[in-house]
């Protein structure tokens, strides 16, 4: 198995154990504290993890590109977590887990769009999985 595919599946599981901790978390606080708390906790950890594999060299290679797209990319997360923490705050954790997951289908169709990746047959039959899967759940009672 390549090393990135590893990488994804131990992503996934710890995405799974974050909405159940985060639920528990959020109890008796607000969905905006709750993500505010997490937030900070987050930056305090990957920026231990960065200070300890990433070389110093490579902090002088970033370039005003990376820095624009990281900030877009961190908009967009800060978003998608606002949401988030409101949905999980209100709703199933079980059921808006799923739905959050939509964003596959998103992924799949920006890649095509923007990175030019090649849109096949399996992914496609994947997304309209996913996508009736979502269409599923949001009817479910």
């Amino acid at each position: 198995m390549q090393r990135w595919i590893l990488y994804a599946f131990l992503s996934t599981v710890f995405a799974g154990a974050t909405a159940v901790v985060a639920r528990l978390g959020l109890n008796g606080i607000s969905a905006e504290l709750g993500l505010a708390v997490r937030t900070a906790f987050v930056f305090v950890i990957v920026s231990g993890f960065c200070a300890a594999v990433v070389p110093r060299a490579q902090f002088a290679s970033l370039t005003q590109s990376n820095l624009t797209w990281l900030a877009v990319s961190a908009l967009l997360t800060s978003l998608s977590w606002i949401f988030y923490y409101k949905a999980i705050k209100l709703g199933e954790v079980s059921i808006v887990a799923l739905i959050d997951k939509g964003s596959v289908v998103v992924a799949v169709l920006l890649a095509f769009i923007v990175l030019k990746e090649p849109l096949t047959l399996h992914k496609c039959a994947g997304a309209a999985l996913m996508i009736g899967g979502l269409v599923l759940i949001a009817r479910s009672p």
